[in-house]
């Protein structure tokens, strides 16, 4: 498909305001909601980043941040007009299928990029995956072509394999080469995105019912509670009362992706908005009434599953919790979950629950690290999200598999229960290997753990002794104290690896 050059666009980056026609009846174009998908590495976020400097004037490239994981840029088309085009950044990550998976589900367009080096890999696959789900049109940007690896036709070839056709092989896939280091290929890829997009005919009505979708949320400190929403029908104003499910917000303040703030927006606008009650879940449906609850069935049907592991779960931002959330295995039941440092109550509410405290990408005070010390809480904290689950699965395996990551020493049975003084003796004899004193050991009543305690003195006959071995009986006093009872087995181990550290 061939498309026209140009010399370059002409870019109005000023203030956007919204211009409604006489009639709100009529329908009014608006601009495509493009998501970029493909795995991780192969440059969505550096070829966004280079699209977006490319779209704005030098005074505003030094402080462009962006936040609320949506930008809005504008390219003139060949018929001289200006074209305005959403882009939604999607997370490359494996753990984040679920949010990549919600990015094309409210998209027009997908913009999936491979790079021309490494070629198709997992999160490509999966990600094509999503978009034939979404049922969207689609091109592909052959990225890092300035690469000495880079072999665009083995790419190609692959692409084929999973039945992506590229033009150039008969098929009806848009392939763009590009480079996001240098530029190359940028222009005609966002031509024949533009172009793919104007095949859609896509339109609005001003007075529809509002409807959107929050696609980022946070806690700020300073502010409160914030949400990117992405506008979908109708037009959102300040000061209006709209609801993300069932959390209200009054819009006191909206801004755009350059933080600049606007007093509408309209279907396929990304804002900022300032005014929820609470942090709103990533994918939450945005309109101007509370959304009913369903009956929970699946919940319900969750919450009888055996529980093994409860877990306090905080994050950074929304759609990291839900990435945390989602990626949890079975057995776990996470008692409280929210977006923001770990703080004072989770610490509390740990230590009333029996829960274990995890946090990704969050920080803790000192005030609440001196609680957590205090009350025998240890937080465990990670920057990347799969060191979570493998903490996660560890712990899993402790409470199913007590002895996983221990090296048994020896194992005694309890045969007998005396007194000596105002301490508990258990009267033992050793089954197999050495029980030493000051090892941790695990008490079992069958086969379910009943306390983990060091034996603190061990005593044969009226002697004070270090070490028993095989068929030696003696007696034990445990520190601290376990409810220890006749047939009970105690197990001695060390550690195969050093504890995990939160």
């Amino acid at each position: 498909m061939a498309v026209a050059k140009k010399s370059g666009p002409s870019v109005n980056t000023g203030k956007k305001t919204s211009v409604l026609g006489p009639d709100s009846s009529v329908p009014q174009n608006r601009p495509p909601i493009v998501a970029v998908v493909g795995h991780i590495d192969h440059g969505k976020t550096t070829l966004l980043d280079k699209i977006r400097e490319s779209r704005i004037g030098a005074k505003e490239s030094g402080g462009i941040t962006q936040r609320i994981g949506a930008s809005q840029v504008s390219i003139r088309n060949k018929e001289g007009e200006t074209k305005k085009i959403t882009f939604i950044d999607t997370p490359g990550h494996a753990a984040f299928t679920k949010m990549r998976a919600r990015g094309v589900e409210v998209t027009d367009l997908a913009i999936l990029v491979v790079a021309a080096d490494s070629g198709v890999q997992e999160q490509t696959k999966e990600s094509f995956d999503h978009i034939k789900a979404a049922k969207v049109p689609f091109l592909v940007a052959l990225n890092k072509i300035d690469l000495p690896a880079a072999d665009p036709e083995r790419v190609k070839g692959q692409l084929a394999e999973i039945g992506i056709i590229p033009e150039s092989y008969g098929g009806d896939v848009v392939v763009v080469p590009v480079s996001a280091k240098t530029g190359e290929g940028i222009e005609e890829l966002l031509e024949m995105t533009v172009l793919i997009a104007d095949l859609q005919e896509l339109k609005f009505r001003p007075d529809q019912n509002l409807s959107g979708v929050v696609i980022e949320a946070a806690l700020d400190r300073r502010k409160g509670p914030l949400a990117t929403v992405l506008v979908k029908e109708g037009v959102l104003k300040t000061g209006d009362l709209i609801f993300a499910e069932d959390i209200p917000a009054k819009v006191k303040i909206m801004t755009d992706w350059l933080g600049q703030r606007q007093e509408s927006a309209l279907p396929g606008d990304p804002v900022e908005i300032l005014g929820f009650e609470a942090v709103p879940a990533v994918g939450a449906f945005v309109s101007s009434s509370a959304l009913k609850e369903e009956p929970k069935t699946e919940k319900a049907a969750v919450e009888e599953k055996e529980t093994i592991l409860k877990l306090i779960v905080k994050a950074d931002v929304s759609g990291s919790l839900e990435a945390v959330l989602g990626g949890l295995p079975e057995g776990v039941e996470v008692i409280h979950s929210g977006v923001g440092e770990i703080g004072d109550s989770d610490i509390f509410l740990a230590q009333t629950t029996g829960a274990e405290i995890f946090g990704f990408n969050v920080g803790i005070s000192t005030a609440t690290k001196r609680i957590a010390e205090q009350n025998g809480i240890k937080p465990f904290r990670a920057e990347i999200i799969y060191e979570i689950f493998e903490e996660v699965d560890r712990r899993l395996k402790e409470k199913t598999d007590p002895l996983s990551g221990k090296e048994v020493l020896g194992k005694a049975e309890v045969v007998a229960e005396f007194t000596a003084g105002k301490k508990r003796v258990a009267g033992c004899s050793v089954l197999e290997g050495e029980m030493q004193k000051g090892k941790k050991v695990l008490l079992f009543r069958g086969d379910k753990v009943i306390g983990e305690t060091v034996l603190a003195s061990m005593r044969h006959l009226k002697e004070e002794i270090d070490r028993a071995g095989k068929d030696l009986q003696f007696g034990v006093v445990f520190s601290p104290p376990v409810d220890f009872s006749p047939k009970d087995v105690i197990i001695a181990y060390k550690h195969g690896r050093a504890d995990a550290e939160g």
